[in-house]
């Protein structure tokens, strides 16, 4: 039997902020929306957000001991959207940033952001 994909997580800072971000700048459906837990919905995928003090920091458990590693992005989503003017405009009123600036490639215009709550 295969394996079925059932969540994308990321950390968060600020979950209900992150939560937020995807409803009113992606016009994700929140299932779920608490302090420390969101859900959110776009057709098939589930979003699932976690509080965490530094999402940027990812922790490895053994028996003994609790190491940190240091990743950067708690991970890389792609999203196809209509006006990417209009949306990169509300996004970064929502707290996004531009890594770089649009790029215009043979596919269509991409664009790098990152959100940090």
């Amino acid at each position: 039997m295969a394996a079925s994909f059932r969540w994308i997580l990321q950390l968060h800072k600020d979950v209900p902020k992150a939560a937020r971000f995807y409803s009113e700048g992606l016009g994700f459906s929140t299932n779920v929306c608490t302090l420390r837990w969101a859900e959110l919905q776009s057709g098939l995928l589930l979003l699932a957000l976690l509080h965490s003090p530094n999402p940027n920091l990812y922790h490895l458990a053994t028996s003994d001991q609790v190491v940190q590693i240091h990743k950067g992005y708690s991970s890389l989503l792609s999203f196809t959207v209509t006006d990417i003017n209009t949306t990169v405009t509300k996004l970064m009123a929502l707290g996004a940033e531009l890594d770089d600036p649009i790029k215009y490639e043979i596919h269509g215009k991409v664009m790098n952001d990152s959100f940090n709550i």
